[in-house]
């Protein structure tokens, strides 16, 4: 009786701990914010701040621009989404329906770009931006962090769209359905969880981005982003931690609303995309 029980209880038990190991930064994170200043450097630290304090979110959110960085970041991350979605939906769609030669060379090319490095491609686009003159513009950074979304979001959407069956379009084929009329009727409809899914993972790529939006919005103040916000508290000889973790939790809240909004498909895409 007593093995069974603890037979039951072993598995919840270990949910427990690796849920406690997954949210333990998300506690110190929090921990640290609500932290005076006097406490962050105390030895050994405390798990409970003996004192919180909303100090270091008051800083953050009235004595420096983190509004506007996250408005920016919000513009960013948003045109970058759906600049991806409509062209992973079209290229993954292209891959899944047409198997030529040119086509499977298209696909491998998709995925050799996605194994190319942030820092092989910063250079080449400030360059290109620069002469375009789209130079620390937030249009920059979006397009810039295409670069990184479009090919994963081409080859997940046409793993997805590999599970639908063909004959859906083909009949509506006979109905005199355009291609296109039976991807946005027929395909879209039912991909909501792979589109979810994917929409998802691009919009936290790019909102967590800072490789491109620090070499490509540092000159220009009033466009940064969240990333290069939080970059900047980091003072020359100290080191505001608790406004660092202020400024994380800030912006750790969209993409919890986002997560939570499109958490379902987001688990549904996942899978789905790996059955045929």
């Amino acid at each position: 009786m007593r093995r069974q029980a603890w037979q039951q209880a072993g598995p919840a038990l270990g949910a427990l701990a690796v849920c406690a190991v997954l949210l333990f930064p998300i506690w110190w994170m929090l921990v640290t914010a609500l932290a005076p200043s006097d406490e962050l450097r105390a030895y050994p630290p405390a798990f409970f701040p003996a004192h919180p304090s909303l100090a270091a979110f008051r800083t953050i959110l009235f004595d420096r621009p983190m509004l506007r960085w996250i408005m920016n970041s919000l513009i960013v991350a948003g045109l970058s989404t759906a600049l991806t979605m409509v062209l992973g939906v079209l290229g993954g769609y292209a891959l899944s329906r047409f198997s030529s030669r040119a086509v499977r060379a298209v696909g491998m090319g998709v995925l050799l770009a996605k194994m190319i490095p942030t820092t092989l491609l910063v250079i080449p686009l400030y360059v290109l931006f620069r002469e375009y003159g789209l130079l620390a513009t937030l249009t920059s950074a979006a397009l810039a962090h295409c670069t990184v979304t479009i090919p994963f979001a081409i080859w997940m959407l046409k793993a997805y769209f590999d599970s639908i069956p063909p004959e859906l379009e083909e009949a509506a084929a006979i109905d005199g359905t355009t291609p296109l009329g039976a991807l946005w009727r027929i395909v879209l409809p039912i991909s909501l969880p792979g589109l979810g899914a994917t929409a998802l993972y691009a919009f936290i790529l790019s909102w967590n981005e800072f490789a491109f939006s620090r070499t490509l919005l540092f000159s220009e103040p009033a466009n940064w982003t969240v990333t290069i916000g939080i970059a900047s508290i980091r003072g020359e000889y100290i080191i505001a931690w608790n406004e660092i973790m202020a400024a994380s939790a800030i912006v750790a809240v969209p993409i919890i609303v986002v997560f939570l909004w499109l958490e379902r498909y987001l688990v549904a895409g996942l899978t789905a995309g790996a059955q045929k």
